[in-house]
């Protein structure tokens, strides 16, 4: 039922409760330890080690998320405050981390589309088939380009012990106000894995069927038609690794993984009154066109070596191939009298991206009677896409292609036995090449001449960490990352004659600069991490909105923020945790150096807390309760404003003889709300989106 208690008191009530059982926590989730060497650093880091915030993210806490919700992207908004919250939706488009775009990778192979980003990026793999994810928070370029707001580094699975083994899971959800055959949530794994002596495997797969989400109030959720959504589809994940020990310092491993979802296409939307508090809802009917998906392969070789000469080498070669289609629409942009008369031209975009690349590093430790690590490599990428009109043919964003070599260096030096310093740079070379092409009608049909365009950064790094007491760390750093603009909505809106790409100021590459500092505690029981950071640019890729379309705003742009978190533990059974981020962000909206205006919900999640209890109450019964609040804000256009909303989630496991039980509620007291995207980054009735409203779900595992 619904809570009769005002947001700000239920979600004092629910803080009075955990603090009740003794403390708050931070960082995140306390599955991984803290020795666990971060891979996506590139330099054998430990997240206490490093001079940024560092997370891990065990597979303990993402299964316990996956309880709650199997969406990708809920379960980084559940962990992480400053990444924003999640749309819901099949585009994840502005779903931020501190404030940036972040680079999502998959076993250290980018997922994100360098030169055409598609907001799809965080649905190219079944988080039940992950064993960590690491999150490097703040601008970076450790493992190259796309990194403005940090890196997410999803690692996959590692056959467990034993010779053979097998698991299944299964679970159910349903929302509790409506139970039906069209509302039921249904998702199956197996896993069949095992090591030998020298070889070891892993073969995984599986498959959810979602169907028709409700809100708080019982009525279907909108569907996004063209974006593409997550409630009525289908989906399946494949993964398969095959790892060879050649000896004790070499091994060799392969793995790939084939994901992919299906809209089963059974409903349509119907517009919101935003005026009126009413959300776009879902009617039963098929929407024109073909249903939108995403289909992704992703395919990598890793070899490392432990002691080549005293030094540790790692290398990859990587593939991924990308396909998302997008709903069709009869917008003014697919319009073309010369195909069909005006407005009633439905047609829906396509994107394809392939890409292939490299990373290869060296890393020497004990240099300088031991004082000095240093890593050294080189990393490669090469990508081309283009993105078409589905339905008639069209050349939407012309075919290009994206070349890039780059040398980095990283140090590590323990100048005292309580001071360490860190120091990196990072050389890219990079050209873009992009065909001539014509616009769409909508674009007065205007031929815009390809050409090639060369961009060389040269990337640094510095950090400080010290440590004044055995149980306390200060850390300081600075970092750049280097990202391209969405050629996308440039290229595409293109409407005046004689322009050509090589002159295009706004194909230019963006430089993110980006400083933090913060402290860290380890003292006992509890757990303290707060830091302070600020990412800059010059010249910024801020997404705006221009007559319901996505557009591009080249301007100087600045965020800050602030992280705090604590966490204490009761013993070895229960466990309190706390994290909070503020993010504010700000640009120059008409180029006089003055940043006058701020960001919006595309660009800047909102302050959020999130505060969670876990439990251990007999060595069989667990459980774990979950709390969020989206503090309220407001923004320059008058249209948009976030009234904030506060949602809590709880589950419980039950250990059997043979297996393992579980049961989770979601959105306990049945919240009725808008979402964050739909208050705060569109005005569009068509988009007006509510959440999810309860539901409950039963899951059992088993391991044979």
């Amino acid at each position: 039922m619904q809570s009769i208690l005002p947001p700000r008191r239920r979600f004092a009530a629910m803080l009075a409760a955990l603090a009740a059982q003794g403390a708050f926590a931070q960082q995140a989730p306390e599955s991984e330890p803290e020795t666990v060497v971060v891979s996506a650093t590139r330099s054998h880091l430990t997240a206490d080690d490093a001079p940024q915030t560092v997370l891990v993210i065990g597979k303990e806490d993402i299964a316990r998320q996956l309880a709650i919700s199997g969406n990708s992207s809920d379960v980084l908004a559940s962990l992480l405050p400053s990444f924003a919250p999640s749309r819901g939706k099949m585009t994840g488009s502005a779903e931020t981390l501190r404030g940036r775009t972040p680079l999502i990778l998959v076993d250290g192979v980018p997922q994100s589309n360098p030169l055409r980003p598609t907001g799809r990026e965080a649905h190219t793999i079944d988080y039940a088939l992950v064993d960590r994810i690491e999150v490097i928070q703040g601008a970076n370029a450790v493992n190259g380009l796309g990194a403005t707001g940090g890196t997410i580094n999803i690692v996959t699975r590692r056959p467990g012990r034993g010779t053979l083994s097998q698991s299944v899971d299964v679970q159910a959800t349903l929302p509790t106000s409506d139970i039906g055959a069209d509302t039921a949530n249904y998702k199956a794994a197996y896993r069949l894995e095992g090591r030998g002596e020298a070889f070891d495997y892993l073969f995984a797969l599986s498959y959810e069927d979602q169907g028709l989400h409700l809100d708080g109030r019982g009525r279907p959720l909108g569907t996004d038609n063209t974006q593409g959504d997550l409630m009525d589809s289908r989906a399946y994940d494949v993964l398969a690794k095959l790892g060879y020990d050649i000896d004790a310092d070499q091994r060799l491993q392969l793995s790939v993984n084939r994901y992919r979802l299906k809209s089963k296409a059974g409903y349509l939307a119907v517009a919101g009154d935003r005026a009126r508090g009413i959300p776009t809802l879902s009617v039963e009917g098929e929407p024109p066109g073909t249903p939108p998906w995403n289909d992704v392969w992703t395919t990598a070789l890793t070899y490392r070596h432990s002691d080549l000469a005293g030094m540790e080498l790692s290398a990859m070669v990587f593939n991924q191939e990308f396909e998302g289609l997008f709903g069709a629409d009869n917008s003014a942009t697919f319009q073309d009298p010369l195909i069909a008369p005006a407005g009633t031209l439905y047609d829906q975009s396509r994107i394809t991206a392939s890409k292939y690349g490299s990373k290869v590093g060296l890393t020497k430790a004990g240099l300088l009677d031991g004082r000095l690590k240093l890593t050294g490599g080189v990393d490669t990428l090469y990508d081309e896409g283009e993105q078409d009109l589905y339905g008639t043919g069209r050349t939407y964003v012309p075919p290009s292609t994206f070349r890039n070599v780059s040398l980095f260096l990283q140090g590590e030096a323990q100048v005292t036995d309580t001071l360490a310093l860190h120091a990196g740079v990072r050389r890219e070379r990079s050209d873009v090449r992009i065909d001539s092409y014509t616009t769409l009608a909508s674009f007065r049909r205007v031929a815009v001449e390809g050409g090639k365009l060369d961009f060389n950064e040269t990337l640094r790094n510095a950090g400080l960490v010290f440590k004044p007491l055995r149980q306390v760390s200060l850390f300081s750093s600075y970092s750049e990352g280097f990202g391209m603009p969405d050629i996308g909505r440039v290229l595409r809106s293109i409407n005046t004659p004689g322009v050509g790409v090589a002159r295009m100021r706004d194909l230019q590459p963006i430089l993110t600069r980006s400083a933090e500092a913060g402290v860290r505690v380890r003292e006992g029981a509890w757990d303290l991490d707060a830091s302070w950071f600020r990412s800059r640019s010059d010249l910024g890729a801020r997404v705006a909105t221009v007559n319901g379309a996505f557009v591009m705003a080249r301007e100087k742009t600045r965020i800050d923020g602030f992280d705090a978190a604590a966490a204490y533990r009761f013993g070895k059974a229960h466990r309190a945790r706390i994290a909070y981020a503020r993010t504010n962000g700000r640009y120059d909206s008409n180029a006089d150096g003055t940043l006058d205006a701020r960001l919006d919900g595309l660009n800047v999640a909102p302050d959020r807390v999130i505060a969670s209890w876990t439990a251990d109450w007999n060595g069989r019964l667990s459980s774990f309760v979950q709390a969020q609040h989206a503090f309220s804000a407001t923004f320059d256009d008058p249209a948009m404003k976030f009234n904030g909303y506060t949602l809590l989630d709880a589950s419980a496991n039950w250990k059997l003889p043979k297996g393992e039980l579980r049961f989770a509620v979601a959105n306990v007291f049945d919240r009725m709300y808008i979402t964050y995207f739909s208050q705060s980054a569109l005005v569009e009735p068509k988009r007006y989106f509510a959440g999810r409203g309860r539901t409950v779900s039963l899951g059992y595992a088993l391991r044979f």
